[in-house]
């Protein structure tokens, strides 16, 4: 088909039958869409291969590991390779600009933002758009390492380019009880993170001087992880500063949301530090 792009597709699920399909339904562009998944227990395998995915299983580690593993493991049909999440959809803007981008070839990796999706609309402001991760690159040249609850590239950023369209993330679409668990696993990693970076004094503060956009925000991220009453000003900067209130009722509700989990990862810190002063 003419419309068929040289990109395999590398996508991490567990028990994502409710996502799935429209993930997939969207990648219609690849000839070479692969499915790592972490043994789930529902439909989603049965419905992966329906659609015509290989599909590969592995315990789940953590989120590098497994993208790595396959990078290492599994036989893709193209050298780039995009990675995914079952919860989030290419949008037809972002498929025509990775083809244009790998045409090119100026950088072996891009960083691509995710639009969120909350009560149906996209949260433009409120949902710190745009954020962005590296999501695309040459299969011999991108590996990660995991951070917190996610994982970063190993390139340096002078190696990576940026895409100005994003993904659809519906972060919420198995509902609010799943989004409350995740972010409770989160916060036990995000605490864990916070403790290691603070026993080096300065760690990672001087990218805030960086003239790349991604290093200032990891490093502005580690500085926040240091001030007080973090869980009030978390709220103040997404609801005033990057303007979330523009995004209505959705926008408050999901400050206030961010705002608690800023409060469980302060709660796991204190633990922690109890732990190891006991």
């Amino acid at each position: 088909m003419s419309n068929r792009l040289p990109i395999s597709v590398l996508i991490l699920t567990l028990n994502e039958e409710t996502n799935i399909g429209r993930c997939l339904a969207a990648l219609d562009w690849s000839d070479d869409v692969v499915v790592l998944d972490s043994f789930s227990a529902d439909r989603t395998v049965e419905l992966a291969k329906q659609m015509g995915a290989r599909v590969y299983q592995r315990t789940f580690d953590d989120f590098a590991g497994q993208r790595n593993y396959a990078l290492d493991e599994i036989d893709f049909v193209h050298d780039w390779i995009l990675h995914l999440d079952a919860d989030e959809v290419v949008t037809e803007d972002l498929r025509n600009e990775m083809a244009q981008s790998v045409a090119r070839g100026h950088y072996p990796a891009y960083r691509i933002a995710g639009k969120l999706m909350f009560n149906g609309r996209w949260l433009r402001h409120a949902g710190m758009y745009p954020t962005y991760q590296v999501r695309l690159g040459r299969k011999d040249d991108l590996r990660f390492r995991q951070a917190g609850h996610g994982q970063r590239e190993t390139l340096n950023g002078e190696q990576i380019g940026t895409l100005s369209n994003g993904y659809l993330h519906y972060g919420f679409s198995k509902g609010l009880a799943d989004w409350i668990a995740r972010h409770n696993r989160y916060a036990s990693q995000e605490a864990r993170t916070n403790l290691a970076q603070r026993t080096a004094l300065g760690s990672g503060s001087l990218g805030i001087l960086s003239s790349d956009r991604t290093v200032r925000r990891r490093a502005v991220k580690v500085l926040a992880a240091r001030l007080p009453f973090r869980p009030f000003l978390r709220f103040v900067y997404m609801y005033l500063l990057k303007l979330g209130f523009l995004d209505g009722s959705a926008g408050l509700t999901y400050c206030r949301m961010m705002a608690m989990y800023e409060y469980w990862i302060v709660l796991q810190e204190r633990e922690l530090r109890r732990q190891a002063g006991s």
